[in-house]
C-alpha cells in the first residue's frame, strides 16, 4: 500500500474508532442521565403513555387518569378533590414536571420502577399494556377534610401525626391549588400554570406550607421550653418560679409583660405558666437555663440549629422533604424571647404537630412519615414503612407532668375551645407576633392532642397566618383551637 493510501486508511479506522467510542459512551455511560433528561420529550411522551398508578387514602384513589386527544401523550393526570390534597400528592404535569409524591415516586406509578420487572414481563408476554404501582398513604381522609374546612377562607396550615408510629394523618393548606388545571400541555395548563406562580399570586398556593413555611412558633413554643425546665432538674410542674412581672430582659432596659397583665403569672408555677400562657415566666426560665441547653432541647425535639448546607431538612424525611425548623443560636436576650416562641424561633406547623406528639406518646417522638407502603399493580407490598423512633426529648416522668398541664391549659385555661366532651385533650395556644416592630397582624397557632383509655391517636398544630378576624380578636384560642378540635375528633370518630 503506498503512502497517501495508508494515510487515508489510518484516518478512517480513527474516524470508525471515534464512532464506536462515541456509540458506547452514549449507550452506557450516558444513557441513565438522557433516560432523565427533563428535555427530552421521548421520557415524557412514555410516562404518560398508559394511566399512571394511584395515590390511596384510606384505600381509595384520590388520582386518577384520563385519556387526551391530539398530543403524543395519551394520557394525563386527574386529580379528585385537587385542592384539598395537593400538599399531600404535588401535581404530575405533562408540560411542567412533578412534585412530591408524584415525583418521589414516579418510577413506581409508571411501572418503570425495577421492583415492578417481574409484572412488566407479564404484561409483555400478555400483550398487555404497562401498568403502574400504588403508593398507599397514612392520611385519614376524614381529618383531612376537616382540616381543610376547618381553614375556611383563612390563609393557613395543618398538620396531624399519630403519636404512636409518626403517622400522617392530615396535612391541609389554605390557599391551594388543583393540579388538574394545569395537567396536561395545552395554552389552557400554561394560563392556569403561569396564574399561580408566586410573582403573579402573593398568597402563593402552591407553598406547602404544612411543610415548608416556617413561623414564629409564639406561646406554643413554651411547651419546649417547659419540657427543657423539667429536664434540668430546677424546675417542677407545680412549683412556684421566681418570676417578676413584668420581667426585665437580660442585658437591656426593656420589660416584657403578659397579654392581658394576668396576675396569676407572678411567680407562677409551669402548670399555671402554661394555663395562661405566662410570658414571663418562660423568657425567665429560657435565660436561666441558657440558649445551649435550650438549642439541645429543641433539637431533640426536632429542630436544628441553623441552615447551613441547606433550608430544608433530609432527617425529616416525611417522604417529601420539610423546611428546617430553627432554635437560633443567639444572645441572652434574643434566648429570652426565642424560648417564647419570638426573636428568630421558626418552626412548620408539621415541627410543632411533632412537639404535641411527642408529649402526648410519654416523651419518645416518632419519625413522621405519611406513605405507609408501596403496591405493585397485582397488588403485592413492593416496599412497607416501619415506624421508626426518632429521639426521647423528654423522659416519660416529665412527659406526663406536661400532659397534666397542657390538659389545664384545655380545661381551664386559654385553650377552652379545644374541649371534647369526654374526652381527655391536652393543648396549648399561641398568638405570634411578625413584622417590622410587630406591625403585621399575628399569627394564630394551637397545638394539641387528644387522649383516649388506648392511648393519643392524634396530635394536631394549626396555624392561621391570616384572617379577615380584626387584630385585637386574633389568638390562636380563638382562631386555630376549633379548628383542631374538629380534626381530633374526626380521628376518634374513626377509632371508635
Amino acid at each position: 500500500m503506498n503512502k497517501p493510501l495508508r494515510r487515508i486508511a489510518i484516518f478512517c479506522g480513527l474516524l470508525v474508532m471515534a464512532l464506536l467510542v462515541r456509540t458506547n459512551w452514549l449507550q452506557f455511560v450516558q444513557a441513565d442521565e438522557l433516560k432523565t433528561d427533563p428535555d427530552n420529550r421521548r421520557v415524557s411522551i412514555a410516562r404518560y403513555a398508559q394511566p399512571r398508578g394511584n395515590i390511596i387514602v384510606d384505600g381509595k384513589s384520590v388520582t386518577g387518569s384520563a385519556a387526551t386527544d391530539g398530543t403524543d401523550f395519551k394520557y394525563k393526570r386527574t386529580y379528585k378533590d385537587g385542592k384539598m390534597w395537593a400538599p399531600v400528592t404535588g401535581y404530575a404535569s405533562q408540560a411542567f414536571g412533578a412534585n412530591q409524591l408524584e415525583k418521589l415516586y414516579d418510577p413506581i406509578l409508571t411501572g418503570d420502577d425495577d421492583r415492578l420487572f417481574f409484572n412488566r414481563t407479564i404484561d409483555m408476554v400478555t400483550g398487555k399494556p404497562q401498568k403502574g404501582g400504588n403508593v398507599v398513604t397514612t392520611l385519614s381522609a376524614k381529618a383531612q377534610k376537616a382540616a381543610y374546612d376547618g381553614l375556611g377562607d383563612k390563609k393557613g396550615a395543618v398538620a396531624a401525626i399519630d403519636p404512636s408510629t409518626g403517622a400522617i394523618l392530615a396535612l391541609a393548606n389554605k390557599p391551594s391549588y388543583d393540579a388538574s388545571a394545569f395537567a396536561g400541555n395545552g395554552d389552557k395548563d400554561s394560563k392556569a400554570w403561569t396564574a399561580l406562580q408566586k410573582k403573579n399570586n402573593p398568597d402563593d398556593p402552591m407553598l406547602n406550607r404544612a411543610l415548608r413555611q416556617t413561623y414564629p412558633p409564639g406561646s406554643t413554643f413554651k411547651v419546649v421550653t417547659a419540657a427543657a425546665g423539667l429536664e434540668s432538674g430546677d424546675y417542677d410542674i407545680d412549683s412556684k418560679t421566681d418570676s417578676p412581672d413584668p420581667y426585665r430582659l437580660p442585658n437591656t432596659s426593656k420589660d416584657l409583660g403578659n397579654e392581658g397583665n394576668i396576675p396569676q403569672c407572678e411567680d407562677a408555677s409551669i402548670r399555671v405558666a402554661l394555663q395562661w400562657s405566662c410570658n414571663t415566666v418562660f423568657a425567665k426560665m429560657s435565660d436561666e437555663l441558657g440558649n445551649d441547653e435550650m438549642i439541645k432541647t429543641a433539637e431533640k425535639f426536632g429542630f436544628e440549629k441553623d441552615v447551613e448546607g441547606g433550608t430544608l431538612d433530609p432527617d425529616l424525611d416525611t417522604p417529601v422533604r420539610p423546611a428546617k425548623s430553627i432554635y437560633p443560636k443567639d444572645t441572652r436576650p434574643q434566648n429570652a424571647q426565642a424560648g417564647i416562641g419570638q426573636a428568630s424561633n421558626r418552626a412548620t406547623p408539621l415541627q410543632m404537630a411533632m412537639v404535641a406528639s411527642a408529649v402526648a406518646n410519654d416523651g419518645k417522638l416518632m419519625k413522621p412519615y405519611m406513605v405507609d407502603k408501596l403496591v405493585a399493580p397485582n397488588l403485592n407490598t413492593v416496599e412497607q414503612t416501619k415506624p421508626e423512633e426518632l429521639s426521647q426529648p423528654v423522659s416519660a416522668e416529665n412527659a406526663q407532668k406536661l400532659q397534666s398541664a397542657m390538659e389545664t391549659v384545655v380545661e381551664k385555661g386559654t385553650g377552652t375551645a379545644g374541649k371534647i366532651p369526654n374526652v381527655t385533650v391536652g393543648g396549648k395556644t399561641g398568638t405570634a407576633q411578625h413584622g417590622e416592630n410587630n406591625k403585621d397582624n399575628p399569627y394564630a397557632w394551637f397545638i394539641s392532642y387528644a387522649k383516649t383509655s388506648d392511648g393519643s391517636p392524634v396530635a394536631v398544630a394549626v396555624v392561621v397566618e391570616s384572617s379577615d378576624t380584626l387584630r385585637d380578636d386574633i389568638a390562636g384560642g380563638k382562631l386555630a383551637a376549633p379548628i383542631a378540635k374538629d380534626v381530633m375528633e374526626a380521628v376518634l370518630d374513626e377509632k371508635r
